[in-house]
């Protein structure tokens, strides 16, 4: 079976490509089929930001995007009551901090995610959209931005009955949460005895795996024990989508957003490219109406369709990051007190320091044994596993530079032109690669 997508152009965009990952004897292939898509009644927060000439972000004179204004207004909307803003950040609940880990996929976010995983105080969800995803695919990423966000709101209160609307007919149990195998609450006591929740570790998936299946409602209850949760994924498209979660007294979320070299970020994303293809084209179709994206959902390389798509959506990854860029940039002090940027290559290579600056900002603790693990996880043989989707330890230079070795002339030259804004506001500096 070939592993080339075949995609069905129409004027009217209402039908579109469905690709579909078919495992046989080891090795992942693509197959499609035509399907009618019917977009759902989600209206998206906020207009891309699409110019490829946006003014330098470090400007105070920088002009705002117009598509930024209805985002931008939702901080001033009304309020009830006669509460002012200040008010209100200062009667948000202090019992309990919740954290999303904004990151798009091949950015080391499950690296970053492990480090909360691990500690003691935190109850941690690894990608609990990908369960929505699946269920709803063909839908466009974009239309699925308001499933998501009601999704971390019933989360953040501990409520996992909604993963129960997108299970079908399977028994939903901690089983059934994507990623429970390396899940340190769900294999730790009281759920299993595999492990314990407070010594810091790798959870093996194989030992885990043995632990029975418990009910959703035992989980609910550890979740409401723990001061701090932190959710991590990477399916909400932007910041902006967050802004009722933010603005919620009783949920007060917190935004860690994740960036990476945007060259290695695209190196990481070939690698995967089979396993990425179809939320790519999740992601492409979120602009389907858009003239600047048409042309991605049809590349002109028939030959390596999967590959195309993978790197189509790095244009589209680098004008989020953008977009929410310019939010925050115009994002009110009580925002911005919220909100925490993090590079990936920061992390990686200062682990200790960028550590504790992550903890104090989600109110926890740094012990001993997380710098001892956050500094063995940096410093590992070599720049990663067959399994690129594996928590493990690696060499962190090696997984930073990767990129330099295995991206041709021509890939640098199209990633550093696609991000090259990104690029300037986030310190990378161009390659200046040519063909001589």
């Amino acid at each position: 079976m070939s592993d080339i997508v075949t995609i069905q152009s129409q004027s009217s965009f209402e039908q579109l490509p469905l690709a579909n990952p078919v495992t046989e004897g080891g090795t992942c292939h693509i197959t499609t089929e035509k399907k009618r898509f019917y977009p759902l009644n989600f209206t998206a927060v906020i207009s891309q930001y699409s110019s490829r000439q946006a003014p330098h972000l470090e400007s105070s004179s920088s002009p705002r995007s117009a598509s930024l204004t209805p985002t931008i207004a939702l901080w001033s909307s009304t309020r009830t009551g006669n509460s002012t803003e200040v008010e209100d950040y200062r009667n948000r609940s202090q019992s309990r901090t919740h954290i999303y880990l904004h990151a798009t996929w091949r950015t080391g976010s499950s690296f970053l995610g492990e480090l909360f995983n691990q500690h003691p105080d935190v109850f941690y969800l690894y990608e609990p959209m990908w369960i929505m995803w699946q269920a709803l695919y063909p839908g466009d990423a974009g239309s699925l931005q308001g499933a998501v966000r009601d999704m971390l709101n019933s989360l953040f209160r501990c409520d996992f009955s909604v993963l129960k609307l997108y299970a079908g007919s399977s028994n939903v149990s901690t089983s059934f949460i994507f990623g429970w195998k390396t899940n340190k609450v769900i294999c730790s006591e009281p759920l299993c005895k595999a492990y314990k929740k407070h010594e810091i570790g790798l959870v093996q998936g194989d030992v885990c795996g043995k632990c029975q299946p418990r009910d959703l409602k035992e989980l609910e209850k550890e979740c409401k024990k723990y001061p701090v949760m932190v959710i991590k994924d990477v399916r909400v498209l932007d910041v902006a989508v967050l802004v009722p979660l933010m603005r919620d007294p009783a949920i007060n979320l917190q935004i860690v957003q994740l960036f990476r070299d945007p060259r290695a970020v695209h190196n990481s994303r070939l690698k995967s490219k089979l396993a990425l293809v179809k939320e790519s084209i999740q992601v492409l179709r979120s602009k389907k109406q858009s003239d600047k994206y048409k042309r991605l959902l049809v590349p002109s390389n028939r030959v390596h369709r999967a590959e195309n798509y993978v790197s189509s959506a790095m244009e589209l990854i680098c004008d989020n990051w953008l977009n929410d860029m310019l939010l925050v940039m115009n994002a009110p002090p009580w925002v911005k007190r919220n909100y925490m940027r993090l590079k990936y290559e920061n992390l990686v290579l200062r682990p200790v320091d960028e550590l504790q600056r992550l903890y104090r900002f989600s109110n926890l603790t740094l012990s001993k044994a997380m710098e001892k693990f956050v500094v063995n996880m940096t410093h590992g043989q070599g720049y990663s596993s067959d399994k690129p989707f594996l928590i493990s330890s690696r060499d962190a230079k090696e997984a930073i530079y990767a990129w330099r070795e295995r991206l041709n002339v021509e890939q640098v030259n199209q990633v550093e032109a696609y991000c090259s804004e990104v690029m300037r506001e986030l310190g990378y500096q161009k390659r200046n690669m040519d063909n001589t």
